[in-house]
């Protein structure tokens, strides 16, 4: 009988010095790091000016400040423009023409009876760009057709031949020179740039006659 109960007490020591237990098991609440935050890239830069973009294709093998021929003229999206604001445009397109048509369009009847000091070439063009007083390259409202009315500029410019060099109607004693001469012109133009009316009335630089440089006069014809 003392035997029995020592050997039960062992078996009961032996227990308690193992530690055994039983538990359930425990699962903690699984533990998620906040994300962070990593801003994505913009992909909206800012429109460039027309001058950092490049001058046109048009002005390639070109001596000119204009283009009267354009492959990459944006037709359809100067049309599209001028018809969501045709009364705007309208009213600053009967502008330009109004102040320009008397000096520009006009044409005279007969150059026979004139006479050139120095050679010169008259033309009646319709720019489709050209570079403003800001030098910067624009693309100007030409051959537009939109409500039933067609948008055309158009200009007379005259060129010297012999520019810098001596009046070839002046006696050679006379100290002369052929000197070209500029005037300001206003045209309407399209600014692609523009969200809100990408229509605007622009100043150019053209050259409008030939004129002989006598000494310190100069005799214009």
């Amino acid at each position: 009988m003392a035997l029995r109960l020592l050997v039960s007490l062992v078996v009961v020591a032996l227990a308690s010095a193992s530690g055994v237990h039983h538990h359930r098991p425990h699962h903690a609440p699984a533990y998620r790091p906040a994300p962070s935050y990593h801003p994505r890239p913009s992909y909206h830069k800012p429109a460039p000016s027309y001058k950092a973009a490049g001058d046109p294709a048009c002005s390639i093998n070109n001596t000119k400040t204009w283009c009267l021929e354009d492959e990459e003229y944006p037709t359809y999206e100067v049309k599209a423009a001028v018809d969501a604001h045709f009364k705007k445009v309208w009213s600053l397109y009967a502008d330009v023409v109004d102040l320009n048509t008397e000096l520009s369009v006009e044409r005279p009847n007969t150059l026979e009876e004139e006479t050139y000091l120095c050679p010169s070439e008259t033309s009646y063009v319709k720019p489709l760009r050209a570079i403003n007083t800001e030098g910067k390259w624009r693309v100007i409202i030409n051959n537009i057709e939109a409500h039933y009315k067609t948008l055309t500029q158009t200009t007379r410019i005259e060129e010297c031949l012999t520019s810098g060099d001596a009046c070839p109607l002046v006696p050679e004693c006379y100290e002369t020179k052929c000197l070209q001469k500029s005037i300001y012109h206003r045209f309407l133009v399209y600014d692609a740039y523009d969200q809100y009316f990408p229509f605007a009335v622009e100043t150019f630089k053209l050259p409008a006659s030939c004129a002989c440089l006598l000494g310190a006069y100069t005799i214009d014809h």
